[in-house]
């Protein structure tokens, strides 16, 4: 029991190292490369801080653990908005100025309803995990267009001050690029082993460890992230983060996972898990589009986001115990 854990523990630590270093090297090199600085942020930063979540669920399906991946990827979710966005928003309530920002809300609803409705059946096969990655792709060539054509954008602002404040030569850039995805494969497989060992040694179901250790660990690249940002006013980007991240868990993580290995899940996944997802998805595009004004999340939302996610973690810890 002592190996697994320590495996899960370090595998957490090196995780979340080794997103942070591989999502700068990305960012460095794409900045060398003359690439737009809302393109940066809509797709390198936003998606690049879903890597662990991907490489995780990605090795859990080729080893035969499809649960542990969708669990990763729909607890990822819930904990990005209320755990992230609620410890954010508590430091400061955020504002949301960026226009690409709330078209991606309703995207990100839309696209969330779509993985429920997948989800009905209790599987996910290879034809929905296809969907999920053809959704994806198109939505990878929006932000692509989206990058060049819209020259002023809040979230855009924010990235290229954040690039320029140092900037990065191109060799070390790349070597941390390279670096960081290394180490990324090399703890994932490092917590992938120790949860399944965990969850095996416990009685637990895989699916259950990833809807909570898991996805907490693979999650602190967006809190440490979420938290900088808002503790330097760019609020933008801490949402900016959020949204990226849930669109990537939603349909790539579980598109590429569900590709490997068809998933069977449990009808109290959708209910249990899935409602609350859905819930909170439908919370943030509510208070984050601004339907009377500017988009914003307040610090009372911040404590029922936090309300929210320590109940339902809660739960879980309860319903495992009992």
């Amino acid at each position: 029991m002592i190996l697994p854990i320590l495996a899960l523990i370090g595998g957490l630590a090196l995780l979340a190292w080794s997103a942070d270093i591989m999502v700068d090297g990305a960012s460095g090199t794409a900045r060398h490369m003359g690439l737009p600085s809302l393109l940066i942020g809509m797709l390198i930063v936003g998606f690049g801080t879903s890597a662990p979540e991907l490489v995780v669920s990605a090795i859990a399906s080729v080893q035969g653990n499809p649960g542990l991946a969708l669990g990763n990827a729909y607890g990822s979710n819930i904990a990005n908005i209320a755990l992230i966005l609620g410890v954010a928003a508590l430091i400061s309530p955020i504002l949301v100025h960026s226009k690409v920002l709330k078209r991606e809300l309703p995207v990100l609803m839309g696209v969330t309803a779509l993985a429920l409705f997948q989800l009905s059946d209790g599987f996910i096969s290879r034809a929905d995990a296809l969907i999920l990655l053809i959704i994806f792709l198109g939505l990878v060539g929006w932000s692509i267009r989206e990058g060049y054509s819209q020259r002023h954008d809040a979230f855009g602002d924010v990235v290229a001050h954040d690039l320029d404040l140092p900037r990065m030569s191109l060799k070390p850039a790349l070597w941390r690029l390279i670096g960081g995805i290394v180490f990324l494969v090399v703890s994932s497989r490092m917590l992938v082993w120790g949860a399944v060992e965990i969850a095996e040694i416990l009685h637990i179901s895989d699916t259950v460890i990833g809807l909570t250790v898991v996805a907490i660990g693979t999650s602190l690249p967006e809190l440490a992230s979420a938290v900088a940002a808002v503790r330097k006013n760019e609020h933008d980007l801490a949402l900016g983060n959020v949204i990226g991240s849930n669109l990537f868990n939603t349909l790539a993580v579980v598109g590429l996972a569900g590709i490997i290995h068809p998933i069977r899940a449990d009808a109290e996944l959708l209910v249990r898990d899935g409602s609350v997802m859905g819930v909170l998805t439908l919370s943030l595009f509510v208070i984050g589009f601004g339907f009377r004004g500017q988009g914003r999340i307040n610090r009372w939302e911040a404590c029922g986001l936090l309300a929210i996610y320590i109940a339902y973690l809660g739960f879980h810890i309860w319903t495992q115990i009992g």
